[in-house]
């Protein structure tokens, strides 16, 4: 790491949603908004954007043993079977307020269909998430793919609106200041009847993501121009195996008026033996790497929080002189990346980005697993949070405020 740093965490209080009894305890749901952080341009000192995930759920396992649903016996086999327990509770932004000590929440902006209908978090119809993580209500009544999202990521636009990732399409939507979904861009291919309609302007290879490792960040240039978007894992292409062992993941630059892919990079993962807290935990494989948020720090220029569960590591890279050659965003073109081997990217014209360290939480053990989101609030100042899955098993929501030495993050 190139600086020295103090961790503090500050203070905060989980926003609470419902209390549902139920025949083993009741069920204290919060409001999730740790899959992604943003500050936009122009924002006042302090102010801090948030955004949570599909909403609330439940392992079906969780909701029998824990919460004594034994009408829900009957889906324990049902493979990625999940509940939704608060059915009108989908993705949200939040906008927080950070001060010397705390971060406080001052407003949730609700995502809405073009209609003002909210907008669930159930997948999009016909889509993978649909068939291998079929949702219910506490009843165990089936729940129809709607054309929901699952957010995770979220920039801020200087006029107020703006752009969140999501995993199920996956897709990058744009959102009014009130929380409207005004556009949704999908790959190639990917349809559905969706409220506003899909529009296929993304290469069809994103298709090939792992189910639930779509979109997981979104960070935009200052003036609006230019999105940033990086998939979870490494893409399955061309088939489950390479996605389970390939070592680079991809990171992508859009022209946010059209939604053109203008340049595609790989990002080497690290070794999983590095991840110090997570092998302590067990063992660890390649699959379970994850790029969780990317933030834009000058012109092609990025923080990427890179982890596992208990170990997350920050790395600033640049994009500059990466840019594989256009046709790997074809998802004919052979070789794959993510089937070759490393060594020989050199001869295909392809040159992996090199990463700089910043910040790891091995050397900060106080800081909290599951981290997702991550904002720069200067240029020596990050702050970071986990992601509380919305309270459904206990976790709060807690944030760290990183203070580096020396200027590190521009």
């Amino acid at each position: 790491m190139t600086s020295g740093f103090k961790v503090e965490r500050l203070a905060w209080r989980d926003h609470l949603l419902a209390e549902i009894p139920l025949p083993r305890g009741v069920l204290r749901v919060t409001l999730g908004l740790g899959s992604g952080l943003a500050r936009g341009r122009g924002d006042p000192p302090g102010r801090l954007w948030a955004v949570g995930d599909r909403g609330p759920n439940l392992k079906i396992k969780v909701a029998v043993d824990d919460y004594g649903l034994d009408n829900l016996k009957r889906l324990l086999d049902l493979d990625g079977a999940k509940v939704m327990p608060l059915p009108d509770v989908g993705p949200t932004i939040a906008e927080l307020r950070v001060t010397e000590t705390a971060v406080e929440f001052v407003r949730a902006i609700p995502l809405m269909r073009s209609d003002g209908r909210p907008l669930s978090g159930l997948p999009l119809p016909g889509g993978g998430e649909a068939e291998m993580e079929p949702t219910f209500d506490l009843e165990g009544r089936l729940r129809e793919a709607d054309g929901g999202a699952d957010t995770e990521g979220l920039a801020v636009l200087a006029d107020g609106s703006f752009w969140t990732a999501e995993e199920y399409g996956p897709s990058l939507m744009k959102v009014a200041p009130d929380g409207t979904v005004t556009a949704r861009w999908v790959p190639e291919g990917v349809t559905g009847d969706c409220n506003p309609p899909l529009t296929a302007v993304l290469p069809a290879i994103a298709t090939r993501r792992r189910l639930n490792r779509g979109f997981e960040s979104v960070a935009a240039s200052p003036d609006g121009a230019w999105l940033y978007t990086a998939f979870q894992s490494p893409l399955a292409h061309p088939d489950k195996g390479a996605g389970e062992s390939a070592r680079h993941g991809r990171i992508w630059k859009l022209d946010a008026a059209t939604g053109t892919v203008v340049g595609q990079y790989l990002y080497p993962f690290d070794r999983p033996g590095s991840f110090e807290r997570d092998t302590n935990e067990g063992d660890v494989k390649r699959r379970d790497l994850k790029v969780c948020e990317l933030t834009w720090i000058g012109p092609d220029r990025l923080l990427v929080l890179e982890r596992i569960s208990h170990t997350a590591k920050v790395y600033r890279v640049d994009l500059t002189g990466h840019q594989t050659p256009p046709v790997h965003l074809d998802i004919e073109t052979r070789p794959v990346l993510e089937a070759m081997d490393p060594d020989d990217f050199a001869g295909i014209g392809v040159w992996p980005l090199t990463k700089t360290l910043i910040f790891s939480t091995d050397a900060a053990k106080d800081v909290a697993p599951d981290l997702e989101g991550m904002a720069v609030l200067s240029d020596h100042e990050l702050i970071l949070v986990n992601d509380n899955d919305f309270g459904i098993e206990g976790v709060e929501t807690q944030f760290f405020r990183v203070t580096f030495d020396e200027p590190v993050l521009t």
